[in-house]
Formats: C-alpha cells, structure tokens, sequence
C-alpha cells in the first residue's frame, strides 16, 4: 500500500516542530498534525499523493515527466499543509504568506526547489492558483484555498533526496530557526569532514573548546569539531609564515597572498578523499617537529 517516504516525513516533523506552537492544546492558529498530509485518503484517485498500486492509466504524476516515470514506486510524493497563522518578529506569517514565499522561490529557480513539480495554493482564499514547474496546469479545485499542496518529482523521493532546506530557510526567513541551525544530513556532512581530514574520530581523543582554541572538557558537538579544525589551519598557517623564507623578495606579500587564499572552503575542496590522510599525517608530523 502507498507509503510516507522518509524525506517527506522529515519535512512534515520540520513544520510541526516549529508552527505547531502549542502542542499540548488545540490552538486554531497552530499548524496541527492532521493538517499536514502525504498520503492520500481513499478520496485520492490517482496523483502524487498515491504510490504505484494506486494510480491510474495515464497519470498525469507519471506520464507528464520522465521523472516522475523512473521513480514511481510504493511512496507517495505530495505534502499537503494546513492552515496556520504565527506571530514572528512583529510581522504575521500565515498559509497564504507561506504559499507565496514558496512559489517565489520555484519561480527564481531556487536551487532547493528543483525537485518540486507543481505547487497548488490559494493567494487570498477566493482564488486556486497552481505554480506547474511543466507549465501543464494553472488552477485547481476548491480545497486547495484552505490548504497548500506541494508535489515533488517521484524520482527525488525514490532517492531519498532531502527535501528540508527550503523549508528550512522559510523557518529561518520569519526567524522562527536561528541561522546557525542545521539538520542532521548537514551536521553528518561536517562530521565526516572533520574525520576525513583529522581521520580521529568522534573527538580525536583531544579536549576541545566550543567557544575557542585550547584545551577544554571534551565535546563531540559540531560547533567544537569546527573550532578545533580551524585551531589546526590556523596553526598550519602559523607555521606557513615562518617557514615562508625570507630570501623572497617580497615576503609579507607573498605569505599575505597566500594566506588570503587558504579559505577553509578551498582547502576542503582541494583534499581529494583519497589523499586526505596522507595530507593530516604530513600536516600532524610537521607541526610536531
């Protein structure tokens, strides 16, 4: 029978976690649980909502892209949202203002919006408008000026692609998510950096401090792990000025300039994975010598 996939899933706990301001109790303005759905009920004939041994011949969400058709499957790949209406930052934040923001994003071609297929929503609840990323369809039936519906190409949700960015950066925009917060695919990401390059694991069995350079309790968070793995560029460099040599003719300007270049960020990109190792163990063993 069709599935919940995982990644939508995870976007439907993302919205609850933070609109669903009061979930103790039934509050009206709140985005409650039932109001944020992936499977469709028995009502839902065919479409996005359904997995494969619910749709139809000639399903418009498998025959209209060759995305949707190699990724079919058991899961559904829809997210219908509710009404809410949150109070973030002196400005009022609602369905409506969600619906468009969304839209806005798939229209400049947002690179987090690339596996949406079509959006159906209502800009002022009188109208049904519909964002189709084909430019198939621009309207759709009466239920949707009371809630928002969000397709996403099957073949992203048969991958497992994460779909919580876009959302994300929303929560993060009416400042109901601090800029600093991550999900678990990114704080995973950063971990497997950090032991790639390092190759100590969790925490190296060194002490490190969250708030700076220098020994502290131990921490396994991902605010440590990147502070101690600038405390190691930042020594790395330290010993690149000194080893800079001073017959150069211009010094301060060389060491600036390549200074200037050693972003943490083209440093990353430059460490094949298979050369990772080799390069901490020459960087460890110089800067014990």
């Amino acid at each position: 029978m069709t599935r919940a996939p995982t990644n939508l899933l995870a976007v439907r706990s993302l919205l609850l976690a933070h609109l669903d301001l009061d979930p103790a109790a039934t509050r009206p303005q709140d985005l409650e649980p039932a109001e944020v759905g992936i499977v469709g009920d028995a009502g839902h004939v065919g479409g996005y909502h359904c997995g494969s041994d619910r749709v139809i011949t000639g399903d418009y969400s498998v025959v209209e892209s060759p995305r949707d058709a190699a990724g079919l499957t058991l899961d559904a790949s829809a997210l219908d949202v509710g009404g809410f209406s949150v109070t973030s930052g002196g400005d009022v934040h609602s369905l409506r203002s969600f619906s468009a923001w969304c839209v806005a994003q798939c229209v400049a071609g947002a690179d987090d919006t690339l596996d949406i297929r079509e959006i159906i929503y209502s800009p002022d609840g009188i109208t049904v408008r519909r964002w189709d990323r084909l430019g198939r369809r621009t309207t759709g039936d009466a239920s949707h000026l009371w809630h928002t519906h969000l397709s996403f190409f099957r073949d992203s949700t048969k991958a497992g692609r994460d779909q919580t960015p876009l959302f994300r950066r929303y929560l993060t925009t009416i400042g109901l998510l601090k800029e600093d917060d991550m999900s678990a695919q990114a704080e995973s990401q950063i971990n497997s950096l950090f032991n790639a390059v390092f190759n100590g694991g969790s925490s190296m069995g060194r002490r490190v401090d969250p708030d700076g350079p220098g020994p502290s309790p131990e921490s396994n968070s991902v605010v440590a792990k990147l502070d101690y793995t600038m405390y190691r560029l930042d020594a790395a460099l330290a010993q690149l000025t000194i080893l800079s040599g001073k017959e150069l003719a211009d010094e301060p300007a060389i060491v600036a300039g390549v200074l200037a270049s050693l972003t943490p960020e083209k440093i990353a990109a430059a460490l094949p994975p298979s050369l990772a190792q080799q390069v901490a163990d020459e960087i460890a063993r110089r800067l014990a010598a």
